[in-house]
Parts: structure tokens; sequence; C-alpha cells
């Protein structure tokens, strides 16, 4: 088996301009999930899609491979993630690269650790094994318990179900952390064309305190106090 990772990171960022390369921890950000990825034994290559030079620099000096600048079309602020992954993947393959497992990794989750990607990895070698693996963590809200959603007359009811009155009687439920995603060629090539969840998903629970996703300058703190807490 041939597993790949790969990062995505586009230039323009509304929420936190030029997130992907901010200094994190004496580090631009990115170059976090490079090394993280470079170290893991089972992944063979660290490929990084973007359409910004300065990342693409960054990126190639961590030691990843920045095989093109990403195109216009895939760059937008409303394109999808998966579609991008696609696109590297194929351009590989036109490159007679085999990648029959790819490792995504979101550039604004440095606090991951390697049990996480063994766990998911674990996962995605099971026999049961489904088309993906990704990251979740226990948000602490719960559509069957705390979470509200608007109706027509502009009242809130609960989201789901008929509303309990104890977290405990309520359903697990975990929230998607973006973090890790582990995906078989065959379902990510399915999936950017019916959406992610056309394919069989299971989940792998990480601890909420690494499961920031850097996207404002709150988020950005936050990531940075909990990763200077971490035990050296």
């Amino acid at each position: 088996m041939t597993t790949i990772a790969t990062i995505c990171a586009r230039g323009g960022s509304k929420g936190l301009p030029g997130k992907n390369i901010r200094p994190f921890a004496g580090l631009p950000l990115i170059v976090h999930s490079i090394r993280f990825a470079l170290q893991h034994p089972a992944i063979s290559a660290v490929y990084v899609s973007t359409d910004d030079a300065e990342i693409a620099r960054i990126a190639r000096e961590a030691g990843a491979v920045v095989p093109y600048l990403r195109p216009t079309e895939l760059a937008r602020d409303d394109t999808p993630k998966l579609p991008v992954i696609e696109h590297l993947v194929a351009y590989l393959e036109a490159q007679r690269s085999i990648v029959t497992r790819i490792v995504d990794l979101q550039p604004t989750s440095p606090l991951r650790a390697p049990e996480d990607l063994d766990g998911c990895l674990a996962r995605a070698d099971a026999a049961d094994a489904p088309g993906l693996v990704l990251s979740v963590f226990d948000s602490g809200f719960n559509p069957y318990f705390n979470l509200v959603e608007a109706q027509p007359d502009g009242s809130v009811s609960i989201s789901k179900g008929g509303g309990l009155t104890a977290r405990q009687s309520a359903p697990q439920v975990w929230a998607l952390n973006g973090s890790i995603y582990v995906w078989r060629r065959e379902a990510l090539a399915h999936a950017a064309q019916h959406g992610l969840w056309s394919v069989p998903v299971a989940a792998y629970a990480m601890p909420p305190q690494r499961s920031v996703d850097i996207d404002t300058a709150d988020d950005f703190a936050l990531a940075e106090w909990r990763h200077n807490r971490q035990p050296t």
C-alpha cells in the first residue's frame, strides 16, 4: 500500500489573513503539519496543494513536494476541498505514481499527536474498514439536548428528537475537527464527485484539547495557549 499525505493551503483567508504561514511556536503554521507527516513511517511523501507562491516556497523548504500552483478555478473562497485533493492525486497518477491511500492533514490543526494518526490508520486497516476515516471530538453540544434551530414562526425548538432532560440520556454525537482524513483511493474519487457522505465513513475520536481548528485570531491564541501547556 502506498500512502501519501496531502495538505491543502490556499493563500487567501478572510477570517485570519495569511494564517497558513503565520508564525506558530516558532514556525510557519503549515510547517507543523508537514513535519508531522514526514515523521510518520506510514507516509511515503507529503504533497502540498496551494495557489500561493510564498506558501509553496515555505512548504518546499520544509520538505514537502509542491508539484504546481493550484489553478484559479480550484482556489476560490467557495471551492470544496475534495476536488482539490482529487486533482492533486490524479496529477500524481498521471506522472505514473501509485497512490492507494491518502492522509489529508489540515494545516490549521497543529495540535494533533502521532497517536491520533496511528489510531486513524489502525481503523483504516481493519477488516471492515470504510472508505474514509476522519477525526472527531466530543464538542459538548448535542442536537438531542442543547442545540436548537429556528422554526418558520420565529420560535426555536430542539434540533433533533423530542428533547431530553438529562445529557446522559442523549445518543453520543461528535463534531468534526478537520484534523485528519484517511481516504482509500477509490473512495476519494467517488466522494470528489458525489460528496463526503456518499462513501462509508468511520470516526476516530481525538481529545478536545488537540482539536483546535484555527480560523480566527481567537482560535490562534487558544491553539498557542494549548500548545504551550503540552508536556515537552
